[in-house]
């Protein structure tokens, strides 16, 4: 009897860790989701800006400039590539406005996509863009890695 009580008390203790350690996992993004959408001085938040610069230039992306982004997210996981997609797309339409451009090219996507990527990222992003055979030596000032 005190063999399947013990058993069952770590199971228990087990349990509850794991569920502890998910929701802790869980309230991290959360929080940062959290943090993103509080108002800026300006009265937006980042993802207010984020939708603005997408809508903005909703009509300069090219069907070969959403492929091509769309190749870009791919080895994101799938729970977190429309976030990425979202994300990259909001800083290659920031930069489209802030250069005034009259289309978005594959120059303003590369920028857009190393500019938005975290910096712990760069280095996986190298590869990425020698898989693609992009070329990404006029954006090294921006990248965080030696290559």
């Amino acid at each position: 009897m005190s063999q399947m009580s013990t058993g069952f008390s770590l199971f228990i203790v087990g349990w509850s860790v794991l569920l502890v350690g998910l929701m802790g996992i869980g309230g991290y993004f959360m929080f940062r989701k959290f943090l993103k959408s509080m108002p800026k001085k300006d009265g937006k938040s980042d993802l207010d800006w984020q939708d603005y610069y997408i809508d903005q230039t909703r009509s300069l992306w090219t069907e070969d400039g959403l492929n091509l982004l769309n190749e870009l997210v791919d080895p994101v996981p799938q729970l977190f590539r429309d976030v990425a997609r979202r994300t990259i797309a909001g800083k290659i339409g920031q930069l489209a406005l802030e250069e005034k451009a009259s289309s978005i090219n594959i120059d303003l996507i590369v920028k857009g996509y190393i500019l938005a990527t975290p910096k712990r990222d760069h280095k996986f992003l190298i590869s990425h863009l020698k898989d693609k055979q992009i070329d990404y030596k006029r954006y090294e000032h921006y990248l965080n890695v030696e290559s």
